[in-house]
């Protein structure tokens, strides 16, 4: 209503001004021209009291909202999160868990969660849909999840920048500032580490109990080919997994001491950096690839791997069973974490050595989707913020309602109970903050901080590929892989047949635009380094 009446005052002292230089060009009389200049002035000094109201009533507005802001409306947040450690979760058991959080942090913060959680072998496509129809606010992801991996949800303007909003708050404090810049995505916090192993390196994972029946000397394993005793007497027994890949292309993971795979994508493993010329190359070209295709094809005839990897038909919970006798493992800095997930004794032996790159501390994290209001990014800030920082609430959020899903032992660590909700730190929340395993060291926190401070520095660390110039190309060769290189680096490919078969998997890279994915690439790392 203040703005309508200024404006007719406006007008008004608008015509009174033409009236007077209307009489005055005329030569009217002299009274005509005072009694207009009143008008026009009364009209003026009218005009710059409606203004002075305006400008209160905004400023009054403004004042009501902000304290509306502050009275505390609580915010609901819709989280999504992956389940690693069950084939399938409880819906029942992940509502009370849910609502156990919130009865927990309703004094705290102003927000209250809507949690899903969703097997890891269904999470991306259910996931990606959820994200599409807009129903999610805080998503956890990875760098080396697929469909909705850090890398995908960046160049699809997916996801929230965080950068303004973090600085000053609990979740930032958290955590050292050298996590932040290792977790920016194009010099932008667009994500939220779980601060945990966040350098890159893997093992070689044995069942204990075979350690002890056999007498391996797994101190004898530093490459790939060591494995070959383990594995025959493993498939001299009859195992149905002597070599279990867990249906995961593993070259890029094996060979890291080599090369960069600055993608952090197994499906796009056909390129990298030379650690030792720190030039970007065609890896199915190298050496290497060829060495490790070969080798994974004779162990395939020899029935140390199982063509349930070739054909994914093996599970996430497959690593729960007794029918296999080798795997890998990602390095962490207390690895009898991996007894709890697997239920029953495991024993590492290192396979590479440990890096610092651009995607590591990316292996395990949280966004704001993009599609969240200012206020529900806030909320999510703040609730991550409460669990990166209280103990009782990141141990609910991982290990579910104690005396229902997990239990305090004397030492005051968790013993986990629970076959309806059951997640572990790496993909929940800080390892500083999170309480250790009954198998686990008190100094959990110190190890972790040690750990992540020992590793070698990748020469592309801080390099991120943009795609866009040939995402069509780049997009083509990964399906390529699919066809070829997968299988060729899970044994499905006769030993006989390997080097042929890499020659058709390069020929179908080229078809598809390889040569301009690779010259992009080129051109984005020179201009970089």
């Amino acid at each position: 209503m203040k703005r309508k009446t200024t404006s007719k005052v406006v007008a008004t002292a608008l015509v009174a001004a033409m009236m007077m230089g209307t009489l005055a060009g005329c030569g009217a009389a002299e009274e005509a021209v005072q009694t207009a200049a009143d008008t026009a002035t009364e009209a003026v000094e009218e005009v710059a009291d409606a203004a002075t109201d305006a400008v209160e009533e905004v400023a009054d507005a403004a004042t009501d909202a902000a304290t509306d802001a502050a009275s505390g409306d609580t915010v609901e947040i819709s989280v999504y999160r992956c389940t690693f450690n069950l084939a399938s979760p409880d819906e029942a058991q992940v509502a009370k868990v849910q609502d156990a959080i919130n009865d927990y942090i309703k004094d705290k913060i102003n927000v209250q969660i809507k949690l899903t959680d969703i097997g890891s072998g269904e999470y991306t496509e259910k996931a990606n849909l959820a994200l599409a129809s807009n129903e999610i606010n805080l998503l956890w992801t990875a760098s080396w999840e697929g469909t909705i991996g850090t890398n995908d949800l960046v160049p699809a303007n997916a996801v929230y920048d965080l950068t303004d909003l973090l600085p000053g708050t609990d979740l930032y404090a958290s955590m050292d500032e050298g996590q932040w810049e290792a977790s920016k995505y194009d010099g932008k916090n667009y994500f939220v580490p779980v601060y945990k192993d966040n350098v890159e390196g893997y093992d070689f994972m044995f069942r204990q109990d075979l350690i002890d029946e056999y007498g391996w000397d797994i101190t004898s394993v530093k490459e790939l080919k060591d494995l070959e005793p383990m594995l025959a007497d493993a498939a001299d027994a009859g195992l149905k997994y002597p070599f279990l890949t867990q249906k995961t292309a593993m070259f890029y993971r094996w060979y890291i001491n080599d090369f960069d795979f600055f993608t952090a994508n197994a499906s796009s493993n056909f390129v990298a950096v030379d650690k030792k010329t720190n030039e970007v190359v065609d890896t199915v070209l190298t050496p290497q690839y060829k060495e490790f295709c070969t080798l994974m094809a004779e162990w395939a005839e020899k029935g140390y791997i199982s063509e349930d990897d070739v054909t994914k038909t093996t599970t996430d919970t497959t690593t729960q069973t007794q029918d296999w006798a080798v795997s890998w493992w990602t390095d962490i800095p207390v690895n009898d974490e991996a007894d709890s997930r697997y239920g029953q004794d495991v024993t590492m032996q290192p396979a590479t050595d440990r890096w610092a790159h651009s995607t590591s501390a990316l292996g395990s994290c949280y966004c704001v989707t993009a599609t969240s209001t200012p206020e529900q990014a806030k909320a999510c800030v703040d609730f991550l913020g409460l669990m990166y920082t209280d103990s009782t609430l990141a141990d609910m959020y991982t290990f579910g309602i104690e005396g229902e899903d997990f239990t305090y032992d004397a030492n005051g660590h968790v013993d986990q109970t629970s076959e309806k909700y059951n997640h572990s730190m790496w993909e929940s929340a800080s390892a500083t903050i999170v309480t250790p395993l009954s198998n686990e060291p008190d100094n959990k926190a110190e190890l972790y901080k040690d750990f992540n401070g020992g590793a070698k520095t990748s020469p592309a660390a801080g390099f991120r590929f943009d795609p866009s110039p040939v995402e069509a190309q780049y997009t083509a060769c990964m399906n390529v892989f699919d066809e070829y290189g997968f299988i060729l680096e899970n044994g499905g490919v006769a030993a006989a047949d390997v080097e042929s078969t890499i020659e058709d998997y390069q020929a179908a890279l080229d078809e598809a635009g390889y040569q301009d994915v690779i010259a992009e690439f080129t051109a984005q790392y020179d201009a970089w380094k």
